[in-house]
């Protein structure tokens, strides 16, 4: 498998989403490639010639997706809860930032129920549309994750606007690119960034795998981090690492659970489930122990008590540099 392979991925994932867009690239430059479960489209499952895959609903007695679909339903309002526990409270730092977190993380489930959910046909122009919609929510919901561990180093104070108008310009920026590059890939306008794999039959992906494989996991280190530093050794605290650990913890075991336990539910249960439930379920967990770890930091603090603790290390680095100087 070289970098920036689908096949596999593709052949042995069950519900991978980004499957959505090779197949319509192969449905037009190489439909002799697509075969067994992928024929025909009316019925075919998410995926390019899978081993297993549930298929389109109302085909082969299928419910769909049914299992996922009932996860990210109940993600859904459990999502809509941390937003509205989380607007209430108003002197928290970075309540803002965390609040836009949220809201991309739901807009994030139901474009994930469709495009997992074997409910529009293969190749259909409103798949592709929604999946491209869903890659570029997910590399703007990781921009977002990144953007809430610089706004916890108060650098730039949040809520204002030096913090939340560079915070939505590239929200928007990458939200753009993902989609862009996904519908160029599905559809092959360009050759530009996204296009058309060399042969199509590779389906490969350079761009679209660091999008949604490299940036996410960047994004996620990057945060765990930042926050590490913030929270051992600016606040000098323990309790709230482990919210941090145990996120982690939970969203690494949902990536394990989509690509390695998919497979293997899917043909446990004769194609009626696979893994994507379990992979929603413990991602949803993660986010929700998420805000756990952001209340814990900010519970009983105003942003001024906040920035007492950050502001004598960052006068300390001041003054460090002043004397290499």
């Amino acid at each position: 498998m070289r970098f920036g392979d689908f096949q596999v991925l593709c052949t042995d994932t069950p519900s991978y989403p980004w499957c959505n867009l090779f197949y319509r690239q192969l449905q037009r430059d190489s439909p002799s490639t697509l075969k067994g479960l992928s024929l025909p489209s009316s019925s075919a499952p998410v995926g390019v010639n899978p081993n297993c895959g549930i298929p389109r609903v109302g085909h082969d007695g299928s419910l769909s997706n049914i299992a996922n679909i009932a996860a990210c339903g109940v993600s859904v309002f459990f999502v809509i809860f941390l937003i509205f526990i989380c607007n209430r409270r108003k002197a928290a730092v970075g309540r803002i930032e965390l609040r836009t977190l949220l809201t991309l993380y739901l807009l994030t489930l139901p474009l994930q129920l469709i495009t997992t959910g074997s409910l529009l046909e293969q190749g259909s122009t409103a798949l592709i549309a929604l999946t491209a919609i869903h890659a570029g929510a997910v590399v703007a919901l990781f921009w977002a994750l990144l953007a809430n561990a610089i706004v916890a180093t108060q650098v730039v104070e949040d809520g204002t606007l030096a913090s939340l108008v560079p915070f939505y310009i590239f929200t928007v920026i990458t939200l753009g690119v993902g989609i862009y590059i996904s519908l160029d890939i599905a559809l092959g306008v360009t050759t530009a960034i996204g296009g058309v794999s060399s042969p199509p039959e590779e389906i490969r992906s350079i761009p679209l795998f660091v999008l949604t494989s490299v940036w996410p996991a960047f994004c996620a280190v990057a945060y765990l981090l930042i926050m590490a530093y913030i929270v051992m050794r600016v606040l000098n605290e323990t309790k709230p690492m482990w919210y941090y650990i145990l996120a982690a913890t939970l969203f690494v075991l949902a990536q394990l659970a989509w690509f390695l336990l998919s497979r293997v539910i899917c043909k446990g249960s004769n194609s009626k489930i696979d893994g994507s439930f379990v992979a929603t379920l413990l991602e949803t967990a993660s986010v929700g122990v998420l805000y756990l770890a952001w209340k814990s930091i900010t519970e009983g603090t105003s942003p001024a008590h906040f920035l007492s603790h950050w502001f004598p290390l960052q006068r300390s680095l001041d003054l460090f540099m002043i004397d290499l100087n």
